[in-house]
């Protein structure tokens, strides 16, 4: 049996390059004998009678020649007087189509590795079995003289290059069949290649390093040692047989706690296409479970978008998760770097090649995983990197794509909350990776990605400037408020679950199991104020019925999270004893959407206070107060837009609600009956309870003494702990480590850190005092609460 010729192939192939030269020089990237053959086999096929002369030289991809090495023809023509046309040639191999999609499989491992770059033998055996997979790929021809053009302008350009012509046409040729066959195979395997080759060959990048070199007093080709060693230890080297397994080993995973589903809307997929089509786009999304890479990368490969280069840290560079997601796109890069020269000036400049180069960028802006559910405050390290590179011209625009992702419930859970009460971090190992797999073998729900309006750089900084060197001072306010609009944004994304609901009205509840029907009461302001407002929600809210709210219930006591007694007349539910920080994970996920509301309640009740004389004034000097307070906790917007949100807040309840500021007492407290729902002392309470601790611990020092962090943060473990025991605090999730931590960051801002001033001391007390008030005042709230229920209001 004979294998059919190339020209019986049941698919088209490319016609002989249009050119008015009598000399045509194709540059062949052949792998082996059976691909020099099939490329050889198209010329003779191609060729018209009486066409041009025709010459074949090998590229130094060719296993023929040692990598580097160029075929000394090829300089030859170079150096000619004519003009040959230059034809790059390559044979793309096809994985096998499986329901509609041709992408490796993780039974290739066991077949003697990646389908599209098949060994000798299997090459033969998939010609002769299935010749539809094997194509000649053509990429666009260019006449030696334009070549030599783009090679002379390129050279001396600020992202030039060092490398002679010969080599410049070589890697041209190259990359030209990588978009060619990029458009046989699809934009998913959009990756780069030579990428240190062409940063290392660059005189920018050579300039910098020869005064790094003068400036630390050292020779040139140390520091260059250095720097390609650097090099090296960050990029990212992508195999598009790599992406297709490891999408596949994230498929696995996810779908063993998830389900096959990702939830997303097209609409925003398609919006990002397009704009990754015109920019370089950097995706930020939320940081909730190892997963939330492994989500996302799978679904933008489901979507047909190239993957991301995503930046990891050098924590998760172990074996042999770090190997094989370099792979995939990750580039790892250091914790800290601060007195790395050489290496800072090394991830400078890759980033400015994947931005000059329009490849995709992702990292989470929080820097690491949310401990309590909350956005974390954004860190500004490799954002700034990307803004300089735009202000320094490497693009016209860079699209910042905020990504909440979302899940019912996470198996990480259970290690946050550890470590809120004090557990050590378990460190990244091998054995951990093996830990989360086993894991996956639970149900968690699903898992739901959005992606928010995208934020323009372009539009915020206005077009770039290389000549323009802006005012640190400038430079650092504008970065700020990228990052700022960002979180915003992905808050704004962030849909409502039904979890997240239901753990929120229980925390509300304290220690108090409820029925099913008892949760349908305790929900029913929330669902209705969350269609009121029109909010995001993962579905449609199906709880205000018993069946509804109960299979909710079920599933938090399934994961342990509640404790169901049945023995009685009905079923009823609670937080199990160790389970209020994970409760209060879920319930911190969406807090944001009830901030304004809560912050609003306390400032009522501040002007309503007898000794207020303009209350109107007192209400709003109230919200900024409590704005500022827990500025470290939420994402508050500036102040006019503040006081937006809050008059839209009330609106909602009673459209007249500013003009009773100023009728007296008694109106504004008429007042609080109508807003449903009443939520400050759910809301809160635990984060100013927790701010109460540390007010209390740090009146007990010294104002002369030198604090240790850690030390402190114990301490305040221990007082909570003891609050909680005699009831001076009603929320058992008050007592965290996260939250200690934030209220510390809010005292030294505030300079009660110390060591300070003499009057120290007394700045600590009223600190102490502000919290107390503020408590005082949800007591109120929830007396409210308590006489709606009891049916007094």
């Amino acid at each position: 049996m004979t294998a059919p010729h190339l020209a019986e192939l049941p698919t088209s192939e490319p016609g002989f390059p249009e050119s008015g030269s009598d000399r045509v020089i194709f540059l062949v990237d052949a792998s082996s004998r059976l691909e020099a053959r099939l490329l050889r086999e198209w010329i003779e096929r191609q060729t018209p009678e009486g066409g041009p002369v025709i010459e074949t030289m090998a590229l130094p991809a060719s296993r023929k020649l040692r990598h580097g090495q160029l075929d000394p023809a090829l300089e030859a023509a170079l150096a000619t007087g004519d003009d040959p046309l230059m034809a790059p040639l390559r044979v793309a191999w096809l994985a096998r189509e499986r329901k509609g999609e041709r992408s490796a499989r993780l039974s290739d491992l066991l077949k003697l590795g990646d389908p599209r770059d098949p060994n000798l033998i299997r090459a033969y055996w998939v010609r002769l079995r299935n010749p539809s997979r094997c194509r000649i790929v053509a990429g666009e021809p260019a006449p030696a003289s334009e070549l030599r053009a783009r090679w002379q302008q390129v050279a001396t350009s600020d992202a030039g290059h060092t490398v002679g012509l010969a080599d410049f046409v070589a890697l041209q040729a190259a990359l030209a069949l990588d978009r060619a066959e990029r458009r046989l195979r699809g934009a998913r395997y959009k990756v780069p290649r030579f990428v240190r080759e062409s940063i290392l060959q660059r005189p920018a990048f050579r300039g910098e390093l020869s005064q790094v070199a003068r400036e630390l007093g050292r020779s040139e080709e140390s520091v260059r040692a250095e720097a390609n060693k650097c090099l090296r230890e960050i990029a990212a080297s992508h195999s598009t047989f790599v992406i297709d397994i490891v999408v596949q080993i994230w498929r696995l995973l996810y779908s063993r706690a998830y389900g096959d589903t990702l939830h997303h809307d097209p609409a925003e997929i398609e919006r990002v296409r397009r704009l990754s089509q015109q920019h370089p786009v950097v995706f930020l999304p939320t940081h909730k479970s190892n997963l939330d890479h492994g989500v996302l990368q799978a679904l933008l490969h489901q979507a047909g978008l190239p993957p991301n280069h995503t930046a990891g840290g050098i924590n998760m560079n172990f074996f042999p998760l770090g190997p094989l997601v370099r792979r995939a796109g990750v580039f790892f890069i250091r914790r800290s770097f601060k007195d790395a020269v050489v290496y800072k000036v090394v991830l400078r400049h890759y980033i400015d090649y994947l931005i000059e180069k329009r490849f995709s960028l992702e990292w989470y802006i929080e820097g690491g995983r949310s401990r309590s559910g909350k956005l974390l405050p954004p860190r500004f390290g490799l954002l700034a990197y990307v803004i300089d590179a735009y202000r320094r011209g490497r693009s016209d625009d860079v699209q910042l794509i905020p990504v909440s992702i979302v899940y019912d419930q996470i198996s990480d859970v259970g290690d946050y909350a550890a470590e809120q009460r004090g557990a050590a971090k378990e460190k990244e190992s091998f054995s951990w990776f093996v830990r989360l797999i086993r894991r996956m073998g639970s149900r968690y729900g699903r898992v739901f990605i959005r992606f928010g309006e995208p934020v323009s750089v372009a539009k915020a900084l206005g077009p770039p400037n290389p000549e323009a060197e802006p005012h640190p001072d400038d430079h650092e306010l504008a970065l700020q408020k990228l990052a700022f609009e960002v979180c915003v944004r992905i808050n704004q994304a962030t849909p409502i679950t039904p979890i997240s609901l239901v753990c929120l009205a229980m925390l509300g509840r304290g220690d108090r199991a409820l029925s099913c029907s008892e949760a349908v009461d305790a929900l029913h302001n929330l669902v209705g104020y969350v269609r009121r407002r029109g909010l995001a929600t993962t579905e449609e809210l199906d709880l205000e019925r018993p069946e509804g709210v109960g299979a909710v219930l079920e599933a938090l006591t399934d994961s342990g999270m509640l404790i169901a007694f049945k023995r009685g007349r009905e079923p009823v539910y609670r937080i199990s004893p160790d389970q209020h920080l994970a409760a209060a994970y879920y319930r911190n996920t969406v807090i944001h959407y009830f901030v304004a509301g809560s912050i609003a309640e306390l400032a009522l009740l501040r002007a309503a206070e007898p000794e207020v004389a303009d209350r109107r004034r007192e209400f709003w000097d109230e919200a900024f107060r409590l704005r500022d307070l827990l500025k470290f906790e939420f994402f508050f917007p500036e102040r006019e837009l503040f006081q937006g949100e809050i008059h839209r807040e009330l609106s909602l309840h009673d459209s007249a609600w500013e003009q009773r500021l100023d009728q007296g007492p008694d109106r504004i407290q008429a007042l609080l009956p109508r807003l449903r729902p009443l939520q400050a002392h759910r809301i809160l309470r635990p984060f100013l309870e927790a701010y109460r601790v540390v007010g209390d611990v740090l009146e007990t020092h010294d104002s002369e003494e030198r604090l240790d962090e850690e030390s402190f943060l114990n301490e305040c473990l221990a007082l909570g702990e003891q609050y909680l025991l005699q009831r001076h605090l009603e929320r058992n999730e008050s007592v965290s480590k996260t939250l200690f931590g934030t209220a510390v960051k809010l005292a030294r801002n505030r300079n009660l850190w110390g060591p300070g001033q003499s009057d120290l001391g007394a700045e600590r007390r009223q600190f102490a005092v502000e919290i107390r008030d503020s408590l005082r005042r949800i007591e109120l709230v929830e007396a409210f609460v308590r006489a709606r229920h009891q049916g007094l209001l």
